[in-house]
């Protein structure tokens, strides 16, 4: 991690491609670093770890790598404890792998369903966010966010992407993140885990390290 003048923000270049994570990234590290878009035209990376630490290595080596730039990534899993933390690595492409939200959620409540998970004490579940920086030098720091909850029978709100429909944060209200605005930051676990990361990050920048 080397070394920098505190005179300019330092860089680092965003390794998702999804344009809904890169928004909640950009929230939390705004004014601590310049984020950078991933390179255009650059090939998808195969997210083929075991782990969701894995895959977010994967992607911020590909793009690091690519640009000599340090990069930053994440990657989220839905983990629910009646499908035994299914989808969790897979949660993306749960339905397939040109799966959309839609497609995904469909499928988590037919699994749900096929598995007799109808009270909200056998639909319980958590969202897990890993946030990784790779450095060209090969080094590398990351955090991670949960929230727990429950799965709700029937999707509900249009804000957020993803599983937000039917995700119901026990240290919510009741509502389900796509119900909420910008408030589901500040116990989500992207939120979480890219608020860690940004603190970890400050104070490599305070103590010149990076």
């Amino acid at each position: 991690m080397p070394g920098s003048a505190q005179s300019v923000l330092p860089k680092l270049v965003c390794a998702s491609a999804n344009p809904d994570k890169v928004a909640e990234m950009a929230l939390v590290l705004d004014g601590l670093v310049e984020l950078l878009p991933r390179p255009a035209g650059m090939a998808d990376v195969v997210e083929d770890a075991e782990d969701l630490a894995g895959n977010a290595r994967l992607k911020a080596s590909a793009v690091c790598a690519a640009v000599g730039t340090a990069a930053v990534s994440d990657d989220t899993g839905l983990e629910v404890v009646a499908l035994g933390g299914a989808p969790g690595v897979f949660s993306a492409r749960y339905a397939g792998v040109n799966a959309s939200y839609t497609d995904n959620i469909e499928q988590l409540l037919l699994e749900l369903e096929r598995v007799g998970a109808v009270d909200a004490a056998e639909r319980k579940a958590r969202f897990r966010t890993v946030a990784m920086v790779v450095w060209p030098d090969g080094s590398e720091l990351f955090t991670e966010g949960v929230i727990e909850g429950e799965i709700a029978t029937r999707p509900r709100g249009t804000n957020g992407f993803g599983y937000d429909p039917v995700f119901v944060p026990h240290e919510g209200d009741g509502r389900s993140f796509a119900e909420m605005g910008a408030e589901k930051h500040l116990i989500s676990h992207r939120g979480r885990a890219f608020r860690a990361l940004a603190d970890a990050l400050s104070t490599l920048w305070r103590d010149q390290q990076w």
